[in-house]
């Protein structure tokens, strides 16, 4: 299992058309097999900071998540939609893997 974090420095402007921007892409990841556990947008302190996280079974299965969302019609109009909007100013990706606690 491998869960990528995004952290984003937007326009703070345009935090709407973000927040459309996400709204696109959770159905998108859970389309091609991971498990969306949503966006983040700013509420106090920094006005230009959002988080998302999703999950993938494998670092595999994300690797082909990035190679379809790549092809498919949704995903190019979501990337444009972002691109057209210059709501996201740079953006980091981060892969973490999970540690869950032992049983009692």
């Amino acid at each position: 299992m491998v869960t990528c974090h995004l952290r984003y420095v937007l326009d703070p402007y345009q935090l709407e058309a973000f927040e459309h921007y996400g709204k696109l892409w959770i159905p998108l990841v859970e389309k091609f097999g991971g498990t969306h556990h949503g966006y983040f947008l700013p509420s106090e302190g920094a006005n230009n900071i959002a988080l998302a996280m999703f999950t993938f079974p494998s670092l595999a299965a994300y690797e082909r998540y990035r190679q379809d969302s790549m092809k498919d019609p949704d995903c190019i109009a979501a990337f444009q939609y972002a691109q057209d909007t210059k709501c996201i100013l740079s953006y980091e990706r981060t892969f973490f893997r999970p540690v869950f606690g032992e049983p009692l």
